[in-house]
């Protein structure tokens, strides 16, 4: 995992998507601090609120079919599966996570940030 790990930070910047014209950025951003989205464990960003707009939904899918792309095309030279990938991925972007916004770990249910506390699950060692 870590020399996946490795591999996955030459990728870091490219993991949270660029503008696209089907992205939004000031959007998403905005839906993160609004508690309507949030990391997930799987490297994918999901709708932590059933108050999200159709125009997030379809944001929030464009953010993951590029990062299902930049996480199969790293799977593919690394030798491992797009969901290894995905996985270590969400442990740098978890890491991220500011306080008040939402994250998913795992079995539990969705989690907000508290002061003090840490998005990344203790596998991300």
């Amino acid at each position: 995992m870590r020399s996946l790990l490795l591999g996955l930070s030459a990728f870091s910047s490219l993991a949270v998507p660029a503008s696209a014209p089907a992205q939004d950025p000031a959007a998403i951003i905005a839906a993160r601090r609004a508690g309507l989205i949030g990391e997930r464990y799987d490297g994918y960003l999901g709708l932590a609120s059933a108050n999200a707009s159709a125009e997030l939904r379809r944001q929030v899918g464009a953010v993951n079919i590029r990062r299902r792309a930049l996480y199969s095309n790293l799977a593919s030279r690394k030798g491992v599966t797009p969901e290894e990938v995905g996985i270590t991925a969400a442990c740098s972007l978890l890491r991220r996570v500011s306080v008040g916004e939402y994250y998913l770990v795992g079995e539990g249910g969705w989690r907000r940030l508290a002061p003090g506390q840490s998005a990344v699950p203790s596998y991300c060692t």
